[in-house]
């Protein structure tokens, strides 16, 4: 995938879906951001916003 192809990530409730998804299939929590700019572009702040407040 090009760069150019990416959709932006912004949104808490898409961020926690890719989240939830990624972790269902055994993505590791240090891993969640990588895997994800692999095919979004994530707003970091929120994403990282998120993370802060989940167990």
């Amino acid at each position: 995938m090009h760069d150019c192809e990416k959709r932006r990530l912004t949104d808490r409730d898409d961020i926690l879906t890719a989240v939830s998804i990624l972790k269902s299939q055994g993505c590791k929590t240090e891993d969640l951001i990588v895997e994800m700019t692999k095919v979004f572009y994530v707003d970091l702040d929120e994403f990282n916003s998120l993370l802060r407040r989940r167990p």
